[in-house]
């Protein structure tokens, strides 16, 4: 995954630099996305009102998957409108990514492995580590799989400011 990236346009006064010098570099967004342990995601309830969620999840090859019952409201609004926001970061050094959500597939084998390797490397010790064929069955388990449409970062606002497009 090699997202386009550019600035984002906003009002004067921001001091948003001009030029490409000092945007951000994909990998580096991405690693904090494998590396992070809360996600916040936002989703749309059907009167319009957002719902806004912490999720623990795995971030492999250009999606986050994740888990839990298909009966939350997070999962409910999900499948009624998949357009969604996940946010890490406190603000000061932020990414943002707006794409879609939802129910994933059932996975079969290295795929489900690599997956619950990596949810048990980041919250096994926290307690959860789910076995690898959990999200084989006919709704996959819960399992469900975010991926991004646009990406909006900064570590040090507004020097490297940086929006990154995904391919559809």
């Amino acid at each position: 995954m090699n997202p386009a990236r550019d600035r984002p346009v906003m009002p004067d006064g921001y001091g948003v630099p001009e030029t490409d010098d000092g945007l951000l570099d994909w990998s580096v967004i991405e690693e904090r996305l494998r590396e992070s342990l809360h996600y916040w995601m936002a989703t749309t309830r059907p009167d319009g009102r957002p719902h806004v969620v912490p999720r623990w999840g795995a971030w492999i090859e250009g999606a986050l998957y994740y888990d839990g019952s298909p009966d939350t409201l997070h999962a409910r609004n999900a499948a009624a409108n998949p357009a969604c926001t996940l946010h890490i970061g406190d603000g000061r050094e932020a990414i943002t990514l707006d794409g879609a959500t939802g129910a994933s597939q059932p996975l079969q084998g290295s795929e489900a492995k690599s997956i619950a390797a990596e949810i048990g490397r980041k919250y096994g010790a926290l307690g959860y580590t789910p076995a690898a064929d959990a999200w084989s069955g006919p709704d996959a388990g819960g399992l469900m799989v975010f991926r991004p449409a646009k990406a909006l970062a900064w570590f040090d606002f507004p020097t490297d400011l940086t929006r990154f497009h995904f391919g559809s």
